[in-house]
């Protein structure tokens, strides 16, 4: 696929009509302050609002915007559409509410990062900050991240923060075979680039918990933990192995 923007971001949305606004009136700030062009793939994904009406009404003053539709695919089917539909040299994924403030982007893509193929977002680098996280979400996060470690992803301290960017070619290599639909579709991104040996740079970032956020934990981590079976059994039948053409 022809590279014709330097970054594209991917966001993908579920019933967001409420945040949808602010998040374009942070990407118009964002983008406004950039030398290079950036294309957003907004990847609505079922919703029972007005998410996709409200998104293709922005699509059609926004001349950078693109909006998708992933019919209940999950949130990494509407990242997987995203990455393998988007023509950005570098491709971001970020969620919609950007608990990680915008600017931060920056620290994801040259001139600040260079020598790499994905970059992600760490709460557990050093220099990281997180606001307003619940001693609940910590206990969590801590559990699921010991499966992680134990069984699927070693060396990497943070596999789910809603931030990722990766080359061109990494991505489409990567999202070329991922298949997990599910909230534990990073831990398969990164299970796969680490499975092609690709050069992956933890970045520190500063993350502002919404109290509002869509993630159930106690019910998302029992499912992402079989999720997790699922990518050793994908990688046991040699799933991962396919080339794309």
């Amino acid at each position: 696929m022809e590279n014709t923007c330097f970054l594209s971001l991917i966001i993908p949305a579920y019933n967001e009509e409420k945040r949808l606004p602010d998040c374009i009136e942070k990407l118009k700030s964002f983008i406004s302050s950039q030398k290079e062009p950036v294309e957003v793939l907004l990847v609505e994904n079922g919703s029972s609002d007005a998410t996709y009406q409200m998104a293709s009404a922005y699509q059609e003053q926004l001349p950078w915007l693109t909006v998708l539709h992933e019919d209940k695919a999950g949130k990494g089917g509407a990242i997987r559409r995203g990455m393998l539909a988007s023509h950005g040299k570098y491709r971001m994924f970020a969620d919609i509410d950007f608990a990680m403030p915008v600017e931060e982007i920056s620290k994801f893509i040259p001139p600040k990062l260079h020598n790499f193929d994905v970059a992600i977002a760490s709460r557990a680098a050093k220099g990281s900050v997180q606001k307003n996280k619940s001693s609940i979400r910590s206990l969590s996060s801590n559990v699921f991240n010991l499966f992680v470690q134990l069984l699927a992803v070693r060396g990497i301290r943070d596999t789910q923060c809603g931030f990722k960017c990766f080359t061109a070619a990494a991505a489409e290599k990567i999202f070329s075979v991922q298949t997990i639909e599910g909230w534990a579709f990073d831990v398969e991104v990164l299970y796969i680039a680490k499975h092609f040996n690709m050069r992956i740079a933890e970045i520190p970032v500063t993350v502002f918990y919404d109290e509002n956020s869509k993630v159930k934990l106690w019910t998302a981590v029992p499912k992402m933990m079989l999720d997790i079976f699922r990518i050793r059994k994908n990688s046991k039948n040699g799933l991962y192995n396919r080339i794309p053409g």
